[in-house]
This record gives structure tokens, sequence and C-alpha cells, in this order.
């Protein structure tokens, strides 16, 4: 039997940190996004992300971050994550990586603030999209929203997957099995894990935990396939397109509060 690792409830100084590395990183993703446009490359991207983030005293935490030499990986290169069309995550910023009309591109933020994290991501159109584009995206952030919706102390974290399986399936998107949401704090990583699919982890959440719910939807199958090459990049299997959307939730006494919502900085 595998060994469960433990999860760890934060105190409220430590939900206060999160909150704050969670406000900038909604901050930090509606400047990105104001960016999104034909003509836009990823490395633009990148570079106005290093930027504010260092500019509000926080450093951009994928930068350089999991290098694995036992695998030959080195550490991630860049400042944020721009997944583009048949990206499903962990795309790397680069000059050559032109946005244009009718693309979709997930941007993924991660800033550490004064020890703590904050982690959230949203799928931009890039001018008019096909509409079984814009179906796609919609539908995704209706998962993260009903996946959110599950969270209360007691609930499982098994009902968290099925919420989004049940959104997705009737329209015949692929669900991402390999990746998933994660608990969050002074470290980027943490458990427990949070399957977007009906999954085998069913520990109960409890007041204090924080973790995020990222579903990654295909327009096609639920296969995925790594870059040999980087080591990073995650695409779809067959080539179809994905989309994805993120936010970092706490469990509080009677429900959850979603630390980087995006209202907290509208206007």
């Amino acid at each position: 039997m595998l060994a469960v690792r433990a999860i760890h409830i934060k105190s409220e100084e430590e939900i206060e940190g999160v909150r704050q590395a969670s406000l900038l990183a909604a901050r930090t993703l509606k400047m990105a996004g104001a960016l999104v446009k034909p003509g836009v490359s990823t490395e633009e991207i990148n570079r106005a992300v290093h930027e504010f983030t260092h500019d509000h005293g926080a450093i951009s935490a994928p930068l350089n971050y999991g290098a694995d030499p036992d695998r030959g990986v080195p550490p991630f290169p860049k400042s944020v994550c721009t997944s583009v069309n048949d990206v499903i995550c962990h795309g790397i910023p680069s000059k050559s990586d032109v946005l244009k009309e009718g693309d979709i591109v997930n941007i993924d933020v991660t800033p550490r603030l004064n020890g703590f994290h904050g982690d959230t991501s949203r799928t931009f159109l890039v001018g008019e999209v096909a509409p079984e584009v814009q179906k796609l995206v919609e539908v995704t952030l209706t998962c993260l929203l009903r996946g959110i919706e599950v969270v209360r102390p007691n609930a499982r974290i098994r009902e968290i997957g099925v919420a989004i399986q049940k959104v997705a399936e009737p329209f015949g998107y692929g669900v991402v099995r390999e990746y998933v949401g994660h608990g969050i704090g002074r470290r980027f990583h943490e458990e427990p894990q949070i399957p977007h699919y009906p999954g085998k982890e069913n520990r109960r959440l409890l007041p204090g935990m924080i973790f995020t719910i990222e579903p990654m939807i295909n327009l096609g199958s639920h296969e995925t396939k790594l870059d040999p090459v980087d080591g990073w990049t995650v695409r779809t299997a067959d080539g179809s397109l994905s989309a994805q959307f993120e936010h970092t939730i706490l469990v509080t006494e009677t429900g959850h509060d979603v630390l980087t919502d995006w209202k907290y900085i509208e206007g």
C-alpha cells in the first residue's frame, strides 16, 4: 500500500500569506490578459509578467522551477506558462510563438510573495474564434465553477472530479488525467492532489486546506503527449485544442473562499 502524504492545514497567518499572493496572482493575470491580441508574442507576455511581479515585491515561481536531473529535464526557463491551442499546459513563452486571430491561449501565473504562493490561470480568446472553440472555453470555465461549488468541509476530494466530468462528458470533451490540481502554500506544489475526473483520491476536505482546481479540457481525447525535447510542453495527443481555468481555493468553516477570484480586481 502506498503511503499517503499528510495535508498541511494552514494557520491564520499562512492563510493571509496565501491570500495576498493570490490577490497579486489575480492582478497579474488581468494585466497579462490585456496584452492578448493578434501579433503579440508569448515572450512579450512573459516579459510583462516578470516585470509586473518583480515591481510588486514578488518573484515568479515558475522561473527555474522543477529541474529533474534524473530524467534530464531542465528547470522551467520562463516566468509564466503560455499554452496556445493544442498545448494543454506548461507552454514555454517564445519570441517565435506569435498569437494570431482565432487562437486561444492559457496564461498561468504563480507569484511568490513574502514566501507564499498564489496560482491562477485563464484561457483567453485571440480575436474572433470559431463557435466550437468558443464553446470549449465556455464549458471549461463552467467545469471550474462546478468543481469549486463542491468545496466545503467534509466533502470528499473525489466529488470535485465527479462534478467536472459531469459538465464535460455530454459535450464529448476529454478531461485531462495526468495533470491535476494541487495543494499550495509556502511550497508551489503540496498535498493533496486534486484530480479533475473521478479519481481514487477520496480524503475529506477540512477547514484550512488550500489547493488549486484547474481543469484542462480537450476538444478531443483526454490523452496527452509530453515534448521529448524541452521536457515541459504538454500537448493533446490527437492535436485537438485544449482550454484551462484555475483558481486557488481555501476551505472555510462554512464552505470555501476563492482566493484568486478575478472579481476582486475587476474595474
